[in-house]
């Protein structure tokens, strides 16, 4: 899920910044630091949206840079049990799947990527034995998040793909027009029905 927080921290803008105005450099600065930052309450970072106060800049004896009380808004993204999350297929191994969601990656087990008894092939896929259904690098995918695990320095996020409307986007789409055609088939058998309890009437 996507949010926007407001937080509050010491920036240490780098002497390199100093010709820039001190909006612009501490902008600067902000992007640069929390470009790669995670948290568990926060998530994510994904943008430095605005930068709302800067403070007094102070400077620091044997440090050469300076540092600014910001208050600023960043765009996170935090992962939260069961949402639903689309992605690309990055990687392939013996026991699963990692997808690409963005900002983050989550790993999908084996025995999670479809409804299928599922093997890794030769030639860096997983196949399912009775679908005849594929996953490999690069495929687009809707799944569910159903574990995530913090520790560490990054969250470990596990996905589910056996799920109705979840999975390989072509599964997706496979699976409803097999639904669609099958309650198209069904529909003149409920008019005759219908027909046959208003001609007994």
């Amino acid at each position: 899920m996507f949010y926007l927080t407001e937080l509050e921290d010491y920036v240490r803008v780098a002497p390199k910044l100093f010709g820039l105005p001190t909006e612009e450099a501490v902008a600067k600065q902000l992007a640069e630091t929390y470009s790669d930052f995670y948290d568990k309450e926060v998530g994510r970072a994904v943008s430095v949206v605005e930068v709302v106060h800067i403070g007094e800049g102070i400077i620091v004896a044997g440090d050469g840079a300076a540092y600014y009380k910001c208050i600023f808004k960043i765009l996170a993204w935090k992962p939260e049990l069961q949402e639903l999350v689309y992605g690309k297929i990055a990687e392939i191994t013996g026991f699963g799947a990692f997808i690409d969601m963005g900002s983050m990656r989550g790993m999908i087990h084996i025995s999670q990527t479809m409804d299928d008894y599922v093997s890794f092939s030769d030639a860096g896929s997983l196949a399912g034995k009775a679908s005849g259904r594929s996953l490999k690098a690069g495929d687009l995918c809707m799944a569910r998040i159903v574990a995530i695990s913090h520790k560490g320095d990054e969250a470990k996020i596990g996905l589910t793909m056996r799920q109705p409307g979840l999975g390989k986007l072509d599964w997706v789409k496979e699976d409803k027009n097999k639904k669609d055609a099958e309650a198209k088939k069904a529909q003149p058998k409920k008019e005759e029905t219908k027909k046959a309890k208003t001609a007994k009437k």
